[in-house]
């Protein structure tokens, strides 16, 4: 098995301002000490994690160049690219809801943009076996005209149709597990029929507006995409079945060429910006599905893009342990929180009203 890592320092250096979780300071409002919550350290301690345990000797390493104007221009306006770029090149600021970046921000972006196109491409020509991208800032959240929730540039969407116009692929599904819903894919491809989108998220988190399990696309695209809202607490039982029972046949009915996962973190059990009680081990079972579902239908090809997640001490956890499995290692990352996040799963009355919230999106999409 050979699994691409892609990352770049340069990412790490993307500046978000001065928040106090998700606001701008302001009033009475004293500053966190991170300031905004998607910062720098639970990616770049992911990537510290896979070298002190080794992970990294069993995955390829690699930098990317960045997603260049015309991969820019298949997903965004060019009034939108020139409004981020002047902002960018003046010092940086906010081009929309939560957004906000400093200097050379734009230039960070398309970076990550870049990690993420170079991840599926290797993938689709047949260098790897998957891959994945350690993509910041991340990119779910970025509708083609309006950026929000931390993500500048759509990043998925940008790889994909980089790869559509190199000839690699002509289906492609998208499965956003991140906790908050996939808006701006989702945005990207809604009127698409050749693009499913699935997004697994916590039941109007963020954005509160969106998510809803009625909107299945508009046009060619009606019925290529499925929101699954999930209550708070759902927890590591609750997403697997939320898998089996609806992600994963709607993908196998779909049969792409490739499978991309907006791999986000923020479901798990002490994110803050999240209520969901998944596990490092939650993480680890989704991967290993995917990888099945992927062997089944795609050859085996994989890609992982990194989106959210905010917990300094165990997204790198979670992280390693979707790696570890997407590159079939040994080498193991004991999970610091086994002994807790266990026991504050639901109890068996939510597991049941969890089975019928699954069991009445299943059978509509059956009827």
């Amino acid at each position: 098995m050979t699994t691409g890592f892609f990352w770049d320092e340069r990412c790490f250096w993307h500046g978000g301002g001065n928040y106090a979780g998700m606001l701008p300071v302001g009033g009475l409002v004293q500053p966190t000490n991170g300031g905004l919550p998607e910062s720098p350290e639970t990616k770049r301690r992911l990537k510290n994690l896979i070298e002190v345990t080794g992970l990294a000797r069993d995955l390829v390493m690699r930098g990317a160049a960045p997603a260049d104007t015309a991969d820019l221009l298949r997903v965004h306006p060019a009034q939108y690219l020139d409004r981020f770029k002047a902002l960018s090149d003046a010092g940086g600021g906010e081009l929309g809801r939560r957004t906000p970046f400093g200097p050379g921000g734009y230039e960070i972006a398309a970076l990550s943009a870049g990690l993420a196109k170079a991840a599926l491409f290797t993938v689709l020509q047949g260098e790897m076996d998957n891959a994945y991208a350690l993509s910041r800032p991340p990119g779910h959240h970025c509708l083609p005209d309006f950026p929000n929730g931390f993500c500048l540039l759509n990043n998925i969407g940008i790889a994909i149709e980089a790869a559509r116009a190199a000839g690699l692929a002509q289906r492609f599904a998208v499965l956003d597990w991140d906790v908050h819903h996939g808006n701006g894919t989702e945005a990207v491809f809604y009127d698409r029929a050749d693009v499913l989108t699935v997004s697994i998220h916590q039941d109007r988190n963020y954005p509160m507006d969106t998510g809803a399990f009625a909107d299945r696309g508009t046009g060619a695209g009606a019925g290529c995409n499925l929101n699954i809202p999930l209550p708070p607490g759902t927890g590591h039982k609750g997403y697997l079945a939320a898998m089996d029972r609806l992600a994963l046949p709607a993908i196998r009915a779909f049969v792409p060429d490739v499978l991309i996962i907006a791999c986000g973190y923020d479901a798990a059990a002490n994110d803050p910006l999240g209520r969901m009680l998944a596990t490092a081990d939650t993480f680890a079972q989704m991967t290993a599905r995917v990888m099945e579902l992927a062997r089944d239908i795609c050859r085996g090809r994989l890609v992982m893009v990194h989106e959210g997640g905010y917990s300094e001490t165990y997204v790198p956890f979670c992280g390693h342990a979707v790696l570890q499995k997407m590159a079939g290692s040994a080498v193991h990352a004991p999970d610091p929180f086994v002994e807790v996040f266990p026991l504050r799963q639901p109890d068996a009355g939510f597991d049941a009203y969890l089975d019928l919230v699954i069991a009445g999106m299943a059978a509509h999409l059956g009827a």
